[in-house]
């Protein structure tokens, strides 16, 4: 068995003020990244804020998520030089779709797209 990617025992309070500063240098705000957040994996702002609180890792922030939004098939695009939409890990790919709709949010694209409304 492989051992688990670094990434999934990552805490989600360690990443999140990463993305919040990568959008922020842009003239984005923490707000969308919220946004962003909550419309891909269900919580409602109290409970991404828990999610922050309790340092949980990115593995249990994505099963504790209440429901993965079923747009979130439509992400497609390259993240890391992997695309998105071929990665065969369920939990890599979420990860995966989270920072390719930052990436998104951070090169100015509308919020409806990102959100692929």
């Amino acid at each position: 068995m492989m051992p688990k990617h670094r990434i999934f025992t990552t805490t989600f309070a360690t990443v999140y003020p990463l993305y919040v500063r990568k959008v922020e240098r842009k003239n984005r705000t923490q707000q969308e990244v919220d946004q962003i957040i909550c419309w891909l994996t269900g919580y409602d702002q109290a409970g991404l804020q828990q999610q922050i609180e309790q340092e949980n890792d990115f593995e249990t922030f994505f099963a504790q998520a209440p429901a993965m939004n079923p747009n979130s098939l439509l992400i497609k695009g390259v993240v890391c030089g992997i695309r998105v939409e071929e990665i065969e890990d369920p939990l890599m790919q979420k990860i995966r779709y989270l920072d390719k709709l930052i990436d998104e949010l951070a090169k100015g694209k509308a919020m409806g797209k990102i959100l692929r409304q």
